[in-house]
């Protein structure tokens, strides 16, 4: 609840706080998150103030690569289903 409380709030001088006390329990998950989070906390920090985001770019990027595999035949008709993405019939 603090870490959603960081990230909602923006309030980027507080996870250095969380990240120890999350290090120090003895909940293996939220240990693994905080030691992953521990060094990229430059990026964390920029992504908690800075209301810009890469994440239109990357949703473009999955999008073409699905499309790309779709080409390339790497993609059956069960997961062009899942996908909804048209599936074309060559007779």
């Amino acid at each position: 609840m603090r870490f959603e409380g960081i990230l909602r709030g923006r309030q980027a001088d507080r996870p250095d706080a969380w990240i120890e006390n999350a290090i120090n329990t003895n909940l293996a998950l939220i240990m693994r998150f905080a030691l992953t989070l521990h060094p990229n906390i430059d990026a964390f920090r920029n992504a908690i103030e800075l209301p810009r985001s890469n994440i239109q770019a990357k949703g473009q990027i999955n999008r073409l690569k699905t499309l790309k595999r779709v080409v390339y035949g790497r993609v059956g008709p069960n997961l062009l289903r899942v996908l909804k993405l048209p599936l074309r019939h060559t007779d």
